[in-house]
Parts: C-alpha cells; sequence; structure tokens
C-alpha cells in the first residue's frame, strides 16, 4: 500500500486515524445514552469516515458528518443527553484532523505550527459546545420563539469570524 501512497509523513498517520475514527466514536456514544446504531450503519461510518481520511478534502467528510448528526437527530428524539458532549469533541477533533491532513498530500509531514494553529481554533470552537447544551437545556420545554434559528446562526458565523480573527494564521 505504501507504494500507492508514498512514504507517509511525520504525523499524517495519527491525523487521518483520528479522521476515520472519531465520526465512529460519536456515533457510538449514542450507547451511553441507552439508543445503540445498527450494525450495517456502524459499518456504513466506518467506511466513510476510512474514506474521509484517505481524501480529507473529499465529500465523504461532509457525507459522514451528516449521517452521525442525523442519527443523534433521529435515533434520539430529545437529542439532548449528556453524551452529546463527548459527541461533538469527537466530530470536532474529526473536522480539525482533517483540514490538517488536507494542505498537502500523505507523504508530506505535517507542520506544528499549523496544528497548533488548528488545534486552538478548535478548542475556541468547543467552548461553545457545553454553553449550546446548557442553554439548550433551559429552553428545551420553553415555546419557540421566533427567530431563534436565525439568531443560532448568526452566533455561529460569529464565532467563527472571532476564531479566524483572533487565531489568525502566520503571515
Amino acid at each position: 500500500m505504501s507504494r500507492w501512497l508514498g512514504a507517509v509523513g511525520a504525523g499524517q498517520w495519527t491525523l487521518r486515524a483520528l479522521v476515520a475514527l472519531m465520526p465512529l466514536a460519536a456515533v457510538l456514544c449514542t450507547l451511553g445514552a441507552g439508543e445503540g446504531p445498527a450494525a450495517w450503519f456502524v459499518v456504513l461510518v466506518l467506511v466513510l469516515g476510512v474514506g474521509w481520511a484517505c481524501f480529507p478534502e473529499s465529500a465523504a467528510g461532509a457525507t459522514v458528518l451528516v449521517l452521525v448528526l442525523a442519527w443523534w437527530g433521529i435515533g434520539l428524539r430529545d437529542g439532548l443527553d449528556l453524551w452529546a458532549l463527548p459527541a461533538s469533541l469527537a466530530l470536532l477533533t474529526a473536522h480539525v484532523a482533517a483540514t490538517v491532513a488536507s494542505y498537502g498530500p500523505v507523504s508530506m509531514p505535517v507542520d506544528p505550527g499549523l496544528a497548533l494553529l488548528w488545534l486552538r481554533r478548535g478548542l475556541l470552537v468547543l467552548v461553545a459546545a457545553p454553553a449550546t447544551y446548557a442553554l439548550a437545556l433551559v429552553v428545551r420545554d420553553a415555546p419557540p420563539v421566533a427567530g431563534v434559528w436565525l439568531a443560532g446562526a448568526a452566533a455561529v458565523a460569529a464565532a467563527g469570524t472571532a476564531a479566524s480573527v483572533l487565531l489568525g494564521g502566520p503571515d
């Protein structure tokens, strides 16, 4: 296999293993919430995760992320189990690892400065997960408020912009 891929750069195995396995970990977090996925779904998520690891810039990533999120929404109707927090960490880890892996071919070593930049960005985004979970618990039984989805989308856009500005890359 290495004949096709060439020499694997330092750090690439770790990044690509995270990309392949973290979506599966996010799905399996629903076991802690009391709702296990079907075996065929576990295999599908694993296959897509491996595909994403091999081609981190491909649509396999978006596909597997959407499937995992859909499983959380469909499999756990309420979706507000505490296990959603480690699942969000797993999905964010896969996304950040794929982003760093996509900066070059598998033979290119991972630049430590680039990896640190994306780690800081990921941690900044991760801060929102517990706050969002707590807010969801607070408003769980409240009647829907007009514009709540628009406000949520604006908050996500603001957080992404803030992360970009505050943690901009090297010049």
